[in-house]
């Protein structure tokens, strides 16, 4: 018994690093151009027949990567949704996490917001249709319902706000703003939420 209880953690740690090794790979060099020799090499795998049990292509290393990530920024959402009461605290809490990632994650974020994912998934739902963009429209919709929003589509609200925090945290990953994240924050939140505030 507790050998498989190893052998399950050694497999999970196994392909956590081959998920993080593909993840800066697919960022840096682009998903086209990383091989699986590529990735195997970066996690440190001897052989590819190893990375075999594991991942059988690098799609489905990716698919696992987009999962992984979406599911993470999910909970992180439902997780802020119970410490904050209002609409405008819960929005704020996710650009505050938006922007640390950037800072502390550029690699996540780069995988979102940079890389054309329907190029190489086609089969994966666009963000705004993933699980944690609907909470955020549904956050959007109930400070509509609350006041603390004006009478917008919840749909076109969310359009409004989150392009000016999207094109902000792209250009940052760019390398177009020369600063931490952290020092655009302030200024992109403003911004963002004079688009959909009730004045």
């Amino acid at each position: 018994m507790n050998q498989e209880i190893e052998d399950i953690q050694i497999k999970s740690e196994v392909q956590d690093e081959i998920l993080l090794a593909a993840l800066k790979l697919f960022t840096e060099k682009g998903y086209f151009n990383t091989s699986l020799i590529d990735i195997r090499d970066a996690a440190g795998i001897k052989t590819t027949g190893s990375l075999y049990r594991y991942f059988k292509t690098k799609q489905m290393i990716a698919a696992q990567l987009y999962e992984t990530i979406l599911h993470s920024l999910s909970i992180s959402i439902d997780e802020i949704k119970a410490n904050n009461e209002k609409s405008s605290e819960q929005l704020r809490a996710i650009v505050d996490l938006l922007f640390k990632l950037t800072d502390d994650a550029p690699s996540v974020m780069r995988f979102l917001l940079v890389l054309n994912i329907k190029e190489f998934l086609p089969e994966a739902k666009p963000l705004h249709e993933v699980d944690a963009f609907l909470k955020i429209i549904k956050i959007i919709e109930e400070g509509v319902a609350t006041g603390e929003i004006r009478n917008i589509t919840p749909q076109l609200g969310y359009v409004h706000f989150f392009s000016i925090i999207d094109n902000i945290l792209r250009f940052k990953l760019s390398g177009f703003l020369d600063r931490k994240a952290d020092a655009y924050q302030a200024q992109a939140w403003l911004a963002a939420w004079n688009t959909i505030a009730k004045k």
